[in-house]
């Protein structure tokens, strides 16, 4: 009996810088693996939109955004995620929260910086940083 292709991803070919940061995020979550991290979900989406990683680090949940480029040409990954997307990942966060039934749990954004050259197979860096970012100001216990 022949598989049918109903259950694999569309493999229309994506845009380089969509490829680019597919293979960032799987390298992140490898890294974050190997420091301890429990990785729970990859590319959660939710009404408000998607979360890249979501992970448990001991007993804290972490959103983790993850940003992938080639160079620091431009200046450091990190600066990618300014105000108005840290608030798009929080409201993200807060829809799976919700889903949890526990509004107490520990949480916290990471951010994982991948410096990945064009072509190559392994990042030339890969930077966690904990607690990038606290809860925005509408999303404030």
């Amino acid at each position: 009996m022949k598989l049918c292709n109903w259950f694999k991803r569309n493999s229309s070919p994506r845009s380089p810088h969509l490829e680019l940061g597919a293979r960032g995020e799987k390298l992140a979550a490898r890294h974050l693996r190997r420091q301890g991290y429990r990785i729970l979900l990859r590319q959660f989406r939710g009404k408000a939109g998607e979360i890249d990683i979501i992970a448990r680090d001991h007993d804290t949940l972490v959103f983790i955004e993850v940003k992938t480029r080639q160079s620091e040409k431009f200046g450091p990954p990190q600066e990618a995620v300014d105000l108005k997307k840290q608030r798009h990942i929080a409201r993200v966060a807060w829809e799976y929260v919700r889903l949890l039934d526990n509004p107490q749990v520990k949480m916290r954004f990471d951010i994982v910086e991948v410096i990945l050259r064009a072509g190559a197979r392994h990042a030339d860096d890969i930077r966690v940083i904990p607690n990038a970012f606290a809860l925005p100001a509408p999303y404030q216990f």
